[in-house]
């Protein structure tokens, strides 16, 4: 068995003497693991980084096997390690990959949208609604996509203001009535309206990390990772520390 793809490293730890099982995020094989052999060498071990780009060739004698990779560096994104919130935001959209996604299982959509995403953090650009955007394609990834388009009690498309904890479905503020202190709010950025507030963003990661952790709890009978927990943290610190 044998195939070539390119992706994103998600994860690397030691394995044995000098070898390193990597996993990645790959274009046309999900997210894959595999032994890459001297993994932690000089030569390798700095390329073996949460975020870089590499083309990678797997092998294996069946495919049931975890098999052995060859690694090629494509770009380090090594900018990120310098801005704690991009660290940070890289090892939360790493971790929920790990959680969320089925092994090697493709999921093209969503890998065409982490590479800009990436791409922006280490610019230092302002990626936050594009991450937060990630989180909401990650949902539809995995099957229970967010529908902000109209309420769910009147049809109406205006002053939708909040989200059904259950359904996942907007609610304006005439369809939310006595009920609207059960039902999460909606920030306009998670609409696509403004670049939104650190404020917005803040309640825009509650209301994904919601329904993240009802579907990958569902999945897997695991929690949200910390590493998402920490993100929404320092979000909210900053949010919190705004003028």
């Amino acid at each position: 068995m044998e195939w070539r793809d390119e992706g994103v490293l998600l994860s690397a730890r030691p394995h044995g003497e000098s070898s390193a099982i990597i996993e990645v995020f790959t274009a046309g094989h999900g997210r894959h693991a595999g032994v890459v052999r001297g993994g932690t060498s000089r030569k390798l071990a700095p390329v073996l980084q949460p975020g870089t780009q590499v083309q990678v060739a797997w092998r294996a004698r069946l495919d049931a096997h975890i098999g052995a990779f060859t690694v090629e560096p494509l770009q380090s994104r090594a900018a990120i390690m310098a801005d704690h919130l991009a660290l940070s935001a890289l090892n939360a959209l790493c971790a929920l990959l790990h959680a969320a996604l089925p092994e090697r299982e493709g999921h093209a959509p969503l890998y065409r949208a982490t590479l800009p995403l990436l791409d922006a953090m280490e610019r230092g650009a302002d990626w936050l609604p594009d991450y937060l955007r990630w989180e909401m394609l990650l949902l539809d990834e995995i099957g229970f996509g967010l529908d902000l388009t109209r309420c769910a009690v009147t049809g109406a498309r205006d002053d939708l203001a909040f989200v059904s904890p259950k359904t996942g479905r907007a609610v304006s503020r005439a369809g939310a009535g006595d009920w609207a202190a059960r039902l999460l709010p909606l920030p306009q950025v998670l609409m696509g309206q403004g670049g939104g507030s650190a404020a917005e963003i803040a309640q825009g990661l509650a209301v994904t990390g919601h329904f993240l952790l009802r579907e990958i709890t569902g999945l897997n009978d695991r929690p949200l990772p910390e590493a998402r927990a920490r993100f929404l943290a320092l979000v909210s610190r900053r949010a919190s520390d705004a003028p």
